[in-house]
């Protein structure tokens, strides 16, 4: 397991050697490995929205294209300096956004500090978890079984006919009081976001 971790590693510092020689083809392959752990762990849950996202990762891509000489390889591997670069992006498309946000700007900035690095995994970890730390501190905000229903398919990733037992409700009446918990959600969101302002 561990020999399977080096070459991992090295095959990737031989793939950003080739990058920073300027080799398209090695910075694709890159992103392409890094790229859906960006959307999924640091954008998505960060601008809470799939347009924004999707929007933030292909300026992600731009960024880390035009800067990737400035790279420089760790043992941690690249993907450190990737979440850095996407964190960046998160920061500056909210500050150019005046709707709900889970996330402020300087919530994020704090997240950037070269000198934390962490694994891959540890990294994802902790983007999931501060996103799930946030939504958890804004259900206490809403009604309880509003709560209850968020709490059980989103956080805790039950399936619809597990989380409607659990509310004692058919599964058409669950999906309802879904719908309605992140339309309030949302309601506190925006609410969050004016008195923030």
């Amino acid at each position: 397991m561990l020999e399977l971790a080096e070459s991992s590693r090295s095959d990737e510092r031989a793939l950003c050697e080739r990058a920073r020689s300027g080799s398209r083809e090695a910075l694709g392959q890159l992103l392409e490995r890094h790229g859906p752990r960006l959307y999924r762990s640091v954008l998505l849950p960060r601008l809470g929205s799939v347009d924004a996202a999707e929007e933030a990762l292909s300026i992600t891509y731009t960024k880390v294209i035009e800067r990737f000489a400035q790279f420089e390889w760790q043992d941690v591997g690249v993907y450190p300096w990737l979440r850095m670069v996407a964190l960046r992006v998160a920061i500056d498309v909210l500050r150019a956004r005046k709707r709900e946000v889970l996330f402020e700007p300087s919530d994020l900035e704090r997240e950037i500090d070269p000198k934390d690095f962490f694994s891959v995994e540890e990294l994802e970890e902790r983007d999931l978890a501060a996103a799930r730390q946030r939504v958890v501190e804004l259900l206490v905000r809403i009604h309880p079984r509003y709560s209850d229903a968020i709490r059980l398919r989103v956080l805790e990733s039950r399936s619809r006919e597990e989380a409607a037992q659990e509310l004692g409700v058919t599964v058409a009446t669950f999906d309802v009081v879904l719908h309605r918990a992140l339309a309030s959600l949302k309601k506190v969101l925006s609410q969050s976001e004016e008195e923030g302002a």
